[in-house]
């Protein structure tokens, strides 16, 4: 593919975004684009200064309006665990049918460090888990010995108390303990 230049590049990347069902990764707008991975992020951070409402995951970029319309409900919750029930907690929440879209920890330092998640189903969740894995990255909540928030989202409350009860359930909810 030929190169595109500056806006141009911008222009068609908001495009595939829009129209994009799932996320698509930095090395696959790459190639589309005829540019480097590094270029994307560059892009990504000029499109996000202009209140583009793109979403940087483990699974790739994402246009934000496309996630809300499947997401009426919302609700943060407090959690606590070890880093082993990392993936039976993000389980049982995918298992409810939310979406875990971020963590959020209280640093004594930085104050409120909040990071995105976007997993919706369980393959989403191994291939966060694995990337935390392959590159050694340390979960935040082991900065705030196991406890931390998610932003958890629906198309309906229930299912956001489905996942709350599911949590109550494996005595992860932090405000029970």
């Amino acid at each position: 593919m030929k190169k595109l230049l500056g806006e141009e590049r911008r222009h068609q990347l908001l495009d595939l975004l829009k129209a994009a069902s799932e996320p698509i990764k930095g090395t696959e707008l790459a190639k589309q684009a005829g540019v480097s991975r590094q270029v994307i992020v560059g892009d990504m951070t000029l499109l996000k200064a202009r209140n583009e409402p793109i979403l940087a995951t483990s699974q790739g970029y994402v246009y934000m309006k496309n996630l809300n319309e499947n997401h009426a409900s919302e609700r943060q919750i407090a959690c606590v665990h070890s880093p082993a029930d990392a993936q039976d907690e993000l389980y049982t929440l995918v298992d409810a049918g939310v979406t875990v879209k971020n963590v959020t920890v209280e640093h004594p330092v930085y104050g409120e460090i909040t990071a995105s998640i976007m997993v919706s189903n369980r393959h989403e969740v191994d291939l966060f888990l694995a990337r935390v894995k392959e590159t050694g990255a340390s979960y935040l909540s082991e900065l705030t010995d196991g406890i931390h928030l998610h932003l958890i989202a629906a198309s309906s409350e229930e299912f956001l108390d489905a996942a709350v009860e599911g949590m109550r359930g494996k005595g992860y909810l932090a405000d029970e303990e």
